[in-house]
Parts: structure tokens; C-alpha cells; sequence
């Protein structure tokens, strides 16, 4: 008997996504749009729509993994994508953000500094028919400014600061969604560019797994 992967999608979006305050139906047809399943290992498939990150793959030591569903809903809200917008998803991993933010904007570079991971989201992307998202690879911290600048920056994990060469790419007006901090303690972050000048507010508490590349630079000390 095979996976009902629609009903599983649907239930993800009843049980996990509404019920944790995001009310955008954008975002909630996005994500009913989108087969998880695909971004994913076949041994993983039947756990795709279960609320934990899933693993995708361990490179020198560092784990990537797919976002639990209600965290990456809440922060994709949390964007305010607008239908034309150009959008730096950073830390794609297999594309599955990327796929998701391609529904609800106009264009996505998608980043990964894993090339591997960086390859299969390219084939799964081009499968599945998401002709509006490019995939790139280079270090996450420095974005990818050839494209830029954005309307929206999204980053797909966990960092410890927000490098200036991101902000850097941010258009006027243009948002971006960080998760500044360490598990428990970690914050969900806006930022948002007027002008010269780049405002920041804390939105929620939000644990989610880390992104490499991201640590803070040691600092000299006499």
C-alpha cells in the first residue's frame, strides 16, 4: 500500500502549520502545493510530513536537515513575500524552501554551499517543474550578490550573526528572516532596509537546527 502523500500534506497544514498561528492561505497553499516527499531519501519518504526536521545528509562532519513544518511556515509569514518578489533562499539544502517560496514570490536564487546537495536540488527541482528557482553554490555567509539585490532574504537555519555582506543585498524595503541565537535561546529576527539604514526586531522564540559557514569571527584580544 502506498504512502497517501496529498492526505499527509493536508493533514502537515491542519495539525501543524494552522495550529501554530500562520493564517497566510498563500502560505497554506504553497505548502499543500509542494510534494515534501520528493526532497527527501526514498528511506524517508514516509516521514516526511512529521513535525521534526528530518536528515538530509552529513557533509565534513556537519549535519543538514529538512526544517520541522511549523517553524519554516512561520518564518516564510514572517517574510511578507509579495508575488513578484526576488528571493535569496540561503541554505536550500535540497530545494524544499526554495520550492515553497517560488509559489508565493517571483523568482528564487537558491544557495548551497554543499554542492552535492546543491545537485540534487537541481534535479528535484527541474522534476517537479519549479522553472523559477536557480540554483547556485558558494559560502552562505557571503549570499550571492551576482543576483541581488533582493526583495527577500531567507535564511534556512540557525546562525550565530548576520554577516554585513548580507545586508548588503538587501533592496530598499527588502526584508530578511534570520534565526539569530543557539536552540532554546535562539530568536526569529526581521530585518528590513530604508534607505541607508537597517532595522531589526525580534519576532518569536524559535529553536531550529544550525546552518554552517555562520559562526562569529573570534575576536582579538590583547
Amino acid at each position: 500500500m502506498g504512502q497517501n502523500y496529498a492526505d499527509l500534506r493536508q493533514s502537515m497544514v491542519d495539525t501543524q502549520v494552522r495550529t501554530t498561528d500562520v493564517t497566510n492561505l498563500r502560505i497554506v497553499e504553497a505548502l499543500l502545493a509542494v510534494p515534501r516527499e520528493e526532497f527527501v531519501s526514498d528511506a524517508r519518504k514516509p516521514f516526511a510530513y512529521i513535525d521534526d526536521d528530518i536528515e538530509l545528509a552529513t557533509t565534513n562532519g556537519v549535519r543538514r536537515y529538512l526544517m520541522e513544518p511549523s517553524p519554516f511556515a512561520k518564518l516564510v509569514q514572517l517574510a511578507d513575500v509579495q508575488e513578484d518578489d526576488l528571493i535569496l533562499d540561503i541554505g536550500c539544502a535540497t530545494g524544499y524552501s526554495s520550492a515553497v517560496l517560488s509559489k508565493l514570490g517571483g523568482a528564487v536564487i537558491a544557495l548551497e554551499s554543499d554542492e552535492d546537495l546543491a545537485g540534487r536540488a537541481t534535479e528535484v527541482l527541474v522534476d517537479n517543474g519549479f522553472d523559477n528557482v536557480a540554483v547556485v553554490t558558494g559560502p552562505l555567509r557571503e549570499g550571492y550578490p551576482a543576483e541581488g539585490p533582493y526583495d527577500v532574504i531567507f535564511i534556512g537555519g540557525a546562525i550565530e550573526e548576520v554577516p554585513e555582506a548580507l545586508f548588503d543585498q538587501l533592496k530598499d524595503g527588502g526584508r530578511m528572516v534570520a534565526v539569530v541565537g543557539h536552540g532554546l535561546g535562539a530568536f526569529a529576527n526581521l530585518f528590513v532596509r530604508d534607505g541607508k539604514n537597517i532595522s531589526g526586531r525580534r519576532a518569536f522564540n524559535l529553536s531550529v537546527k544550525p546552518l554552517p559557514g555562520f559562526q562569529k569571527e573570534p575576536a582579538f584580544v590583547f
